[in-house]
């Protein structure tokens, strides 16, 4: 690639700033760690999920009493 090919730009999930691909960019796909542990905290919070039906729990030898 010569050094006038067009870099990359991906926009950041958390705040939409221009973000570079490229291997300096350490958080990308995000812009900043703070953008980072945003869309984590989103995640663990269950605020973000991934859509499909949800699954059933499996009754594979009543596995429950342990916690009875």
């Amino acid at each position: 690639m010569s050094s006038t090919a067009s870099i990359l730009t991906v926009k950041c999930p958390t705040c939409q700033r221009a973000v570079p691909w490229t291997a300096e960019q350490t958080f990308k796909p995000f812009c900043s760690e703070r953008c980072k542990l945003i869309d984590l905290g989103e995640w663990a919070m269950e605020e973000r999920r991934i859509a499909g039906e949800p699954l059933l729990p499996e009754d594979d030898n009543d596995d429950t009493r342990f916690f009875q």
